[in-house]
């Protein structure tokens, strides 16, 4: 279980961005919109910024919400890519 960030890093992002959970090794947001063509639109974003990343969510789509889990697979642990990823995500909504 090899991470870059200390638990203390996590509970700071956890506490400024209030809208994420730990979930084991990952973090999971559930965002809202108005509609699935709003919801759709926030997926290509976050589709396009996993891709610069090279660093992938779980995406899960129903109709007008978007959950999106972030996990270092490869590390088994959360990273700071997780953390850096998911604060775009919210930028993005």
């Amino acid at each position: 279980m090899a991470t870059d960030i200390s638990p203390d890093q996590i509970l700071r992002f956890l506490h400024d961005h209030p809208e994420w959970t730990r979930e084991a090794d990952s973090i999971t947001r559930t965002f809202v919109f108005s509609d699935f063509n709003e919801a759709l639109g926030f997926v290509v974003r976050v589709g396009a910024a996993s891709e610069v990343a090279d660093h992938h969510p779980d995406i899960d789509i129903r109709w007008n919400k978007v959950k999106c889990v972030l996990s270092t697979h490869s590390q088994g642990a959360l990273t700071s890519k997780d953390l850096a990823l998911a604060a775009s995500f919210d930028g993005f909504a």
